[in-house]
């Protein structure tokens, strides 16, 4: 059986798999959230690994097997948060920097204004934004005491969260990253599949401190008895949205997949050359068949399934994400409430880091039905803004959409999205994509599976949406949201 890793932004989930693709085993457990400071967000490091640890112990006692019994391992990861840590003791210097981040905003708005993001874009195929990896390490190395020097002895490492993993796994005797974590750091050639000398120069960051870039599917090494308890390989590694992208097949140029969780996002495969977006999108590496690097388009929303946790944890609307199901299905229509769930920024193709969240269209009528109704929608319409955007770049219509992630449990939702696009929706029965593409990308390296295809030919059943909504009401729906997002932006220009 192959464990899966996926450590997400709120939690970490363990799926032991078996060669037919059924999930023995499942272990889930969250870790804290720390906000020191309004848009500041960061992890706790040494926690993840504790909970990493923890969970997957817990997966493989409940699919009948110890650690020992294992065949690989595969890693999937929240990609853009970054850790710095002691390379002799491997403790972090600082808790890492989450990809919801929004401390380096005016380090990334003096970059643009000098001029650097046309330069950036080509070679990195990313925006300048708080969202990557690079102005988070630059403010670590700055801020905390000392770092920048020891960085520059050598004396130091970073990586994101699968190269801590990694690291910790191996007893510090590996020190990598793979092609779709290194794209999301701004200081990846990914035309040239290497680290950018011209990136590490504008950013700040030395080369001594980064990770080894290696394929996405390889047997790397195998973990220490020490730190995990038994000795297996570690044979895959694909940031959380390219790993999803691969659990679903989609290895083919125009396949696409969504993956809703803490934030969402729409990818788009487009083969082994990148394409450059017009519409505000991200080029970014992705997994060919057998794990090789290839390319796709991405569009991010940063806040999905977290606008839920809000109602759940900061207003105490709902107690669990499935009651917004039965709050949406009391109401007849939105009655004009949108809330466009900004609370880190718009992704794309809007790229506003300074707007927040803002709520319209209240009334004395307005309940917690419209608020838990309007965060669904959301979702919804920041996926229809992202699919708009990359049908645009690609030159053609995506046929259908494939979906993954928690927040897909939610029939309403699902409905709702298909209606908002157009297109069919398709929901497998196993929603945990990112954790299934990881175990196929360390199977075939170990040999678990001969062939992609028959990694693919263990594929769970699926659900399929049909969109119901006349395209009048869809036009309706879509007009009070553009007019919403219209007014989180005119929020943030009236700030400045």
């Amino acid at each position: 059986m192959i464990l899966a890793i996926d450590e997400g932004t709120t939690g970490v989930t363990c799926l032991v798999i078996d060669r037919d693709g059924a999930v023995r085993g499942r272990a889930y457990s969250e870790f804290t959230q720390h906000f020191p400071r309004p848009g500041w967000v960061e992890h706790d490091a040494e926690e993840i690994w504790d909970v990493t640890r923890r969970v997957a112990r817990v997966a493989a006692a409940h699919a009948g097997t110890g650690l020992d019994g294992l065949t690989g391992i595969g890693i999937t990861n929240q990609r853009e948060t970054i850790v710095v840590w002691n390379r002799r003791t491997g403790r972090p210097i600082h808790r890492a920097l989450v990809w919801q981040d929004g401390r380096t905003a005016d380090a990334c708005r003096a970059l643009k204004d000098a001029g650097h993001e046309p330069d950036v874009r080509r070679r990195t195929g990313l925006v300048i934004d708080p969202y990557f990896s690079a102005t988070k390490l630059a403010w670590l190395l700055d801020h905390v005491p000392g770092a920048r020097r020891r960085a520059e002895a050598g004396e130091l490492a970073a990586g994101t969260i699968d190269t801590w993993l990694v690291w910790r796994l191996t007893g510090g005797r590996l020190h990598l990253t793979d092609p779709t974590n290194a794209s999301r750091t701004l200081l990846y050639d990914l035309r040239a599949g290497t680290w950018d000398p011209a990136m590490l120069d504008l950013f700040g960051v030395p080369a001594a401190v980064l990770p080894e870039v290696r394929a996405s599917s390889e047997v790397y090494g195998t973990t220490a008895g020490a730190a995990f308890e038994a000795e297996v390989p570690v044979a895959g590694i694909a940031g959380d949205q390219q790993a999803a992208l691969y659990g679903h097949g989609c290895w083919a140029p125009g396949e696409g997949k969504n993956t809703y969780g803490t934030g969402a996002f729409l990818l788009v495969h487009t083969g082994d050359q990148p394409v450059e977006s017009r519409h505000g999108l991200l080029t970014t590496a992705a997994c060919g068949p057998r794990g090789e690097r290839a390319f796709a388009l991405e569009g991010s929303i940063f806040i999905a399934g977290a606008a839920v946790q809000w109602l759940r944890d900061a207003l105490r609307l709902v107690e669990n994400a499935a009651e917004t199901e039965f709050l949406a299905r009391s109401l007849e229509s939105n009655d004009g409430v949108y809330l466009v769930p900004a609370f880190t920024g718009l992704g794309a193709p809007h790229w506003v880091p300074e707007a927040r969240g803002t709520i319209v269209g209240l009334t004395r009528g307005t309940g917690r039905a419209h608020l838990a109704r309007a965060a669904l929608e959301a979702m919804a319409y920041g996926t229809h803004d992202v699919a708009q955007a990359m049908e645009g770049d690609a030159g053609v219509r995506l046929p259908e959409l494939r979906v993954d992630g928690g927040a897909t449990a939610n029939d309403w939702m699902m409905q709702f999205q298909a209606d908002v696009l157009g297109v069919p929706v398709r929901r497998p029965s196993m929603v945990e994509m990112t954790a299934r593409g990881a175990a196929g990308l360390a199977g075939l390296a170990t040999g678990f599976w001969a062939s992609p295809e028959e990694f693919h030919a263990a594929r769970p059943d699926e659900t399929v949406f049909q969109p119901a909504a006349d395209d009048a009401a869809r036009a309706s729906l879509l007009a009070g949201w553009r007019r919403a997002v219209a007014g989180a932006r005119a929020w943030a220009a009236y700030a400045e």
